[in-house]
């Protein structure tokens, strides 16, 4: 994973552990990997790990359990909360920055339609 310089790696980490629950690789309940096995997966120090265990804890995404290792909600609902979340936070970052050059509401649906055509069709 290439990290960006301006924004913390644990929040990084814990963005693509978000991520890889709202696109099924994880699932609600799964155990998430221990410290140690996180660290060297994403080749970050392991106080790095317990930050991003701290977050995703305080997020209600995951609970650990001592002694035994952190699990991800048992949330059947999660994924998608999560996926609705992520495209909230996304979209309104990209219309803030769109409004930054003074586009239309009118002139930003065609620019995405028109790349959407361009791309393919999305996922």
């Amino acid at each position: 994973m290439d990290f960006q310089a301006n924004y913390p790696i644990y929040l990084q980490i814990a963005e693509d552990v978000k991520r890889r629950i709202v696109i099924g690789e994880l699932k609600p309940g799964d155990k998430l990997p221990s410290n140690a096995e996180l660290a060297i997966a994403y080749q970050v120090n392991p106080n790095t790990v317990q930050r991003i265990y701290r977050q995703l804890e305080a997020e209600g995404i995951s609970y650990t359990k001592r002694g035994i290792g952190t699990f991800l909600a048992e949330d059947p609902a999660m994924p998608e909360r999560l996926r609705q979340e992520i495209g909230e936070k996304l979209s309104a970052q990209f219309l803030k920055q769109m409004e930054t050059y003074h586009f239309s509401k009118e002139e930003i649906i065609r620019l995405l339609e028109t790349q959407a055509q361009k791309e393919g069709e999305l996922c």
